[in-house]
């Protein structure tokens, strides 16, 4: 049993002799094994050999019997309880596994490796019960569970009624727990008895749902009070709304302590014991009393290997809720498939490759009248389109200019508005009101991110060359924008044009050092915007703007993402537009700003909303979904989305295409 330092950092290795064809066609599972230090083995062991077998599975006594006959120990192996968006049957990878050498978590004979656990391990340290309390509320908050492809916009039943949790017929974890057809009418007679006159929710398994395993209970268990729900309804909205909750032994009993509750537990799951269930039969030896926090401590953070799909390692819990974060964002955005209109059609294969995964992406001319699917738009050709998600570029988008058919790693999805255009409501608008406050987990993984940026240098583009030696003095810099940019239209009044506001920055600032960037669209001849100026007192071009905001002291802008660039270093800034950034305290605000935002979020809270909740990010190298620190490694080390042909025929025809810019952006 190692400690997760010591699995995480490797040790020596182990041949492991398997007899369950699952170890050798399951690839992930192989190589999780491999990363914790276990070489996978046909044939009989030797003395300092282990065995390895798949939990209580029906091929398990061959490994058992092996092991006995030859005397040597045994590796039993369970998928952890993230295990994936989908069950093992579906085909779908796990997330990580339980790699025990005494016994199994569910089956009470033998006390295993998670027991020790939570029966002997201090779980004492701050640090670790810490990051176990934020862990537990972004699980609640992501709606995680064994499988968490659940669909959100389905309302749960009204609150008030008694949850009691099926389970799958022949489950090794119920047969370690004594439960059979009686075990679980007498469970289901039991809710009713003590809960004279409440409605009763039986909560079929996902594995049920998908045709894969037969549940305990049946329509004969139904009667007035006693209804089946076998929608894939989050676990975490249930639980809200249930005044209790009855369980054998599954991991929806662990859940439900989480949650808040103290399920009632017929049988001896690994989170029965500790103080936190009503219990039905004691298990003499566990006698500790522990914490939520304690409990997910050990079950979650000590005692699984997690695995990181993006670097072929293992890695913390943390890593794999970033991970499951994008994923089921993904999915649940969609299962359902897409149609799609206003994307220009350089755009489209890449578009695919991120929204069509888990459903067909179909593109039409115009929003179809049919809402059996949802409607995407790029943003900026939406119009007056209704019911619809705007899609547009992220704030982390690439190396290389969009102008230029570099495909992003990043896009936004809005389906109340779209951040650029304050004159509606917007779905970050709604991110950055819920961040104005933090959870400690929270605001340390937005500082992560933001030194990580700041270190790299990095930026929206990311392209230009180091800034060169700026004048001595107080230095204000004003960015260029694309004059024409829905931005400028729909987020400016007074000063809409690039000369405006170097006029405006000038008045203010008549002793400053003036630099005017030119924005790289209208640098390269692709977008309008370019002016010549006597205002500024120097003219930077070609220029990466993280090396320019490293040497001054002030942003003035419209509406330009330099500005929340510039936040970010610690400069100041003042707008003169109503950029998603402004109206929320952290800047100088000269133009109208929405009267609601109303909320004062810190810079954390800013930076979490704007790029970690709002955005979809897109890793180049294993084609899925990826959380932002995925995206930005990918950036900083230079690795891009791959263009097709078309795109790269285009990109070699931009001069003279540029006058005809409608044709292709």
């Amino acid at each position: 049993m190692f400690s997760e330092p010591e699995k995480m950092a490797g040790g020596e290795r182990s041949r492991l002799f398997v007899y369950n064809g699952g170890f050798l066609t399951q690839r992930r599972v192989r190589r999780i094994l491999s990363l914790a230090g276990y070489d996978i083995r046909l044939g009989l062991p030797k003395s300092d050999d282990l065995v390895g077998v798949w939990g209580n599975s029906p091929t398990a006594y061959r490994g058992l019997n092996i092991a006995q006959r030859h005397n040597v120990p045994v590796l039993k192996v369970e998928d952890a309880f993230l295990r994936s968006l989908h069950p093992g049957r579906s085909g779908e990878a796990p997330m990580g596994l339980l790699l025990d050498r005494s016994g199994l978590h569910f089956d009470p004979s033998t006390p295993s490796d998670l027991e020790t656990l939570l029966a002997t391990h201090p779980l004492d340290d701050t640090a670790l019960l810490d990051r176990a309390r934020g862990a537990i509320a972004r699980v609640h908050e992501l709606h995680l569970s064994k499988y968490s492809a659940f669909d959100l916009n389905l309302p749960p039943p009204d609150p008030g009624y008694v949850l009691v949790i099926d389970q799958t017929q022949g489950d090794a974890a119920v047969t370690a727990s004594n439960g059979d057809y009686a075990r679980f009418r007498e469970m289901l007679v039991i809710a009713q008895e003590e809960n004279p006159g409440a409605r009763i929710i039986i909560k079929s398994h996902p594995e049920t749902v998908a045709g894969h395993r037969k549940g305990y209970f049946s329509d004969q268990d139904l009667n007035d009070r006693v209804s089946v729900l076998d929608s894939p309804i989050s676990p975490w909205s249930l639980l809200e709304g249930a005044v209790g909750v009855y369980t054998l032994s599954s991991q929806m009993g662990f859940e439900a302590i989480l949650a808040g509750h103290k399920p009632r537990v017929f049988g001896h799951p690994f989170y029965a014991g500790w103080g936190l269930t009503q219990d039905e039969a004691l298990l003499p030896r566990r006698q500790r009393n522990l914490t939520r926090a304690q409990l997910f401590a050990a079950a979650m953070i000590l005692y699984p290997n997690w695995y990181d799909p993006y670097h072929d390692r293992l890695c913390d819990l943390e890593t794999v809720l970033n991970t499951l974060e994008a994923q089921t964002r993904a999915w649940r955005q969609d299962h359902k498939g897409w149609t799609a209109s206003g994307m220009r059609v350089w755009k489209r294969r890449h578009l695919q490759r991120i929204f069509g995964k888990h459903g067909k992406l179909r593109f039409v001319t115009e929003q179809p009248e049919s809402k059996k699917q949802p409607h995407m738009v790029w943003a900026s050709r939406s119009g007056d389109t209704l019911n619809a998600t705007r899609v547009e570029d992220g704030f982390l988008r690439s190396r290389g200019l969009g102008a230029e058919l570099v495909p992003p790693l990043s896009l936004v999805t809005d389906d109340i508005g779209i951040y650029y255009d304050p004159t509606h409501p917007s779905r970050l608008e709604e991110w950055i009101t819920t961040r104005e406050t933090l959870r400690p987990d929270q605001k340390l993984r937005a500082k992560r991110l933001t030194a990580r940026l700041l270190s790299e240098g990095l930026s929206k583009y990311n392209i230009g060359h180091p800034a060169p030696d700026l004048p001595t003095g107080h230095r204000v810099l004003v960015p260029g924008q694309v004059e024409d940019d829905a931005s400028i239209r729909l987020g400016t009044s007074n000063i809409r044009t690039n000369l405006d506001l170097l006029r405006a920055a000038r008045e203010a600032n008549p002793n400053a050092v003036l630099i005017y960037k030119p924005h790289p669209d209208v640098e390269a001849g692709l977008r309008d915007g370019k002016i010549e100026t006597d205002l500024a007192d120097i003219v930077v071009e070609g220029t990466d703007p993280a090396t320019l905001l490293a040497q001054v002291d002030e942003v003035w802008t419209m509406t330009s993402l330099l500005g929340f660039e510039a936040l970010l270093r610690g400069v100041r800034v003042t707008t003169l537009g109503a950029p998603f950034y402004a109206g929320w305290g952290l800047t100088t605000d000269l133009g109208a700003v929405p009267a609601r935002r109303g909320a004062r979020p810190s810079l954390m809270g800013l930076v979490h909303a704007t790029l970690i909740d709002y955005p979809r990010y897109f890793d180049p190298i294993t084609g899925q979904v990826c959380p932002v620190e995925i995206a930005v490694e990918r950036l900083a080390q230079g690795t891009q989305a791959p263009t097709g042909p078309l795109n790269r025929i285009l990109s070699k025809l931009q001069g003279r295409l540029a006058t005809h810019a409608h044709w292709w952006r």
